[in-house]
């Protein structure tokens, strides 16, 4: 069964309120077995434009990802990070086929 994953383009306005949504996340995710994959960290843009910061979360699968997002607890995390931060959320499937052909 393929992941399911979250993947944020993040600018954070005031990084000490930020915070406060950080410490509030934890509970929720672990509910629902998140796992970071990339949490801020170097990047460069080649295409396109972005924003500060790059969060891609795995959870087991495509569902749960979207269950987590839209549940109670979440929501009420979410009013945590809303007034310190503008973000760009999608939630995708991961690829469970073939790995490439090369050569």
């Amino acid at each position: 069964m393929a992941k399911g994953y979250w993947i944020g383009h993040v600018d954070v306005a005031d990084p000490e309120g930020y915070k406060d949504y950080i410490r509030a996340n934890a509970d929720v995710f672990a509910k629902y077995g998140a796992r970071f994959v990339v949490r801020g960290g170097q990047h460069v843009v080649k295409e396109g434009a972005s924003r500060a910061r790059t969060v891609v979360i795995e959870f087991d699968d495509y569902a749960t990802a979207l269950a987590c997002y839209e549940s109670g607890e979440y929501a009420d995390v979410m009013a945590r990070r809303l007034p310190y931060s503008t973000a760009d959320l999608l939630i995708v499937e991961g690829y469970d086929g073939a790995p490439p052909v090369v050569g």
